[in-house]
């Protein structure tokens, strides 16, 4: 069966399922002339993408609304992630940046963040690791480089926002995260344009050609185009968030 007709397929059986809010953190190495950027290889037998590189990420939490920050985020960034329908509040778009730090701490033990104005509060579950490092999840740092919806039809539907940060805001590293049953079974650094990155989903390509567009122009700046990738028609589309 092509691909077109799994879609209609998987739409017969998920018509109505609505995207749920989730976040992506793209981590960029900048010392060298070539960008690097951290993918992690997922564990052949998980569901979703067996073998595949991906990018840390997933759905946003209760918890990440609530947990205190070193810094808040910029206020730029915020204006980026209220673009678009549906609407959502100030608060909604904090937790979206928070969450794309919590997962990659979760899934490659990299966390983001710096000590906090006084002692830091006990923080607890998946934030753990930034108490134990006396630090405060930091998203002042984030720029979005991209928003994507999974099309209609599929099981499993995503409102994501994908966010890139300097390899420099790493604060913490947690051992053990990385191993052979864990979901990230490989964590690599590559180059921009490299083998791992052409096994890439076909929309992570799409976010991943537009970082690389953005790092080419030089700092990257929160007032630039946000593509914003979605389905019409059955077709995808790519506008520009907020336009």
């Amino acid at each position: 069966m092509g691909e077109s007709g799994k879609a209609e397929k998987e739409a017969d059986h998920h018509p109505f399922r609505r995207p749920v809010d989730a976040a992506t953190l793209i981590l960029v190495d900048r010392a060298d002339a070539t960008p690097k950027v951290l993918v992690g290889k997922r564990h052949d037998k998980v569901v979703f993408m067996p073998g595949k590189f991906v990018f840390p990420g997933g759905r946003v939490d209760k918890t990440d609304g609530r947990v205190p920050v070193a810094a808040p985020i910029p206020k730029a960034l915020e204006a980026n992630l209220l673009k678009g329908r549906p609407q959502i509040t100030a608060s909604r778009a904090r937790s979206l940046a928070v969450a794309a730090i919590r997962e990659a701490c979760e899934e490659t033990g990299l966390c983001l963040g710096r000590k906090g104005n006084g002692s830091a509060p006990e923080l607890k579950g998946p934030w753990r690791p930034f108490t134990e490092a006396g630090l405060l999840p930091d998203p002042s740092g984030l720029f979005l480089i991209a928003r994507a919806i999974t099309p209609p039809g599929r099981i499993r539907r995503f409102d994501a926002r994908f966010f890139t940060a300097d390899a420099s805001a790493i604060a913490h590293r947690v051992d053990g995260v990385i191993h052979a049953e864990a979901e990230l079974v490989e964590l690599v650094w590559v180059e921009i344009g490299s083998k791992p990155l052409a096994d890439l989903h076909p929309m992570t390509k799409n976010v991943l050609n537009e970082l690389e567009k953005r790092l080419a122009t030089g700092p990257l700046r929160h007032d630039a185009d946000v593509p914003f990738f979605h389905f019409y028609g059955g077709r995808m589309q790519k506008d520009v968030l907020g336009a």
